[in-house]
């Protein structure tokens, strides 16, 4: 047999990749509209090639209950961050956070830079750093990536929907 052919890549062109996996899970039935709703958009937003997207891929996590997913490979995280808070991704994620229509959805970004944040929105089982790591309310001084990231200008980039906006306490 021959040896196994190992081989890496070479990222010194992308000093500030950045990688986000996102996730919606099905948590009733309703929910299966959602995502079956937010395939062709999400299909669209690539097609359309936004600034700073190297590559999109989909996967799929479980059949039953549904969990489907997605990587993308930002040139780094600004891009990443400008396109969620342009139309169409900034009217979704308002709309979801207003109302999940019966889905859970988490994303876990990782910088080349350094840095790993995530959030989990209506997630009824943990999945990934949800099962080895305190949990804690998305609030404050962690309410965005940008935060999370603790990445500079927090207060000059406000999230695509503001604390505020969600909740009235």
């Amino acid at each position: 047999m021959p040896p196994v052919e190992r081989r890496t890549v070479d990222l010194s062109a992308y000093p500030d990749l950045t990688v986000v996996y996102l996730g919606m899970r099905v948590n009733v039935l309703a929910g299966l509209k959602t995502v079956l709703g937010f395939g062709p958009r999400i299909a669209d937003s690539v097609r359309d090639n936004p600034d700073g997207l190297l590559l999109h891929e989909n996967m799929l996590f479980s059949l039953i209950p549904l969990h489907v997913g997605m990587r993308q490979y930002w040139r780094d995280f600004e891009s990443l961050e400008r396109w969620t808070r342009s139309e169409p991704h900034r009217a979704w994620w308002k709309a979801f956070l207003r109302d999940s229509g019966g889905t859970g959805f988490w994303h876990e970004t990782y910088s080349m830079r350094g840095g790993v944040e995530c959030i989990y929105d209506d997630m009824p089982q943990p999945i990934g750093m949800m099962k080895f790591a305190p949990l804690q309310p998305a609030r404050g001084s962690i309410f965005s990536a940008r935060q999370r990231l603790r990445r500079e200008g927090a207060e000059s980039s406000p999230a695509p929907a503001s604390e505020a906006d969600l909740y009235r306490d």
